[in-house]
């Protein structure tokens, strides 16, 4: 009785270990399982995507925004990408035009976001009849040259002065400025770097 009661002790324990062996391998596949899943769960988190700032032909691509760096001002300002205007625009306050040389001249203020300059002297390259969908009547404004940077294309371009202090965009970037050279996405914003 005693011999078989031994025997059946080392057998209930024999069976506990194999037990504990066969759970053994099943708990390190399970690990092992839990791992490749949070693998795998990593590896389908969004990567980030780069925008193409370029196109095949060199053209910029500017979203509905853009940073613009005035290197004369040496400020960066937001401006809004504007197919609808031709010529582009800055806030420009204190604007006062005098004759230098026999040549029209104008001396104004870039002021915008708390931002203002010291006065800048510029020749009126021309004048223009501007309407405005929320106005009556057009207005007559001075049109200057000046160089901007948006990502690495730096280029002189035709800007009206006008107040647009009570605007969210100090700058409007207009089809003079954008043809040939850029193309728009209207469904992104600031795709150009900002100059540092």
């Amino acid at each position: 009785m005693i011999k078989s009661l031994r025997t059946l002790t080392l057998i209930l324990l024999a069976g506990s270990v194999t037990a504990c062996l066969a759970e053994e391998p099943k708990k390190v596949e399970s690990e092992q399982k839990v791992k490749a899943e949070q693998v795998s769960v990593k590896s389908e988190r969004p990567k980030m995507v780069l925008k193409a700032q370029k196109t095949s032909d060199g053209k910029l691509i500017l979203g509905a925004r853009e940073w613009v760096y005035v290197p004369d001002l040496k400020q960066n300002f937001r401006a809004r990408v504007d197919t609808g205007a031709t010529t582009s625009s800055i806030s420009a306050t204190d604007i006062e035009t005098f004759k230098r040389n026999g040549k029209s001249w104008v001396r104004f203020k870039v002021e915008h976001d708390g931002i203002k300059s010291d006065s800048i002297e510029l020749p009126v390259k021309r004048r223009v009849k501007i309407l405005q969908s929320t106005a009556d009547d057009s207005q007559r404004r001075a049109v200057v040259e000046a160089w901007i940077q948006i990502g690495d294309l730096k280029q002189k371009t035709e800007f009206t002065l006008a107040d647009r202090t009570h605007l969210r965009y100090p700058l409007l970037l207009g089809r003079s400025f954008i043809k040939g050279v850029a193309v728009i996405d209207v469904d992104e914003s600031y795709i150009q770097d900002k100059h540092k």
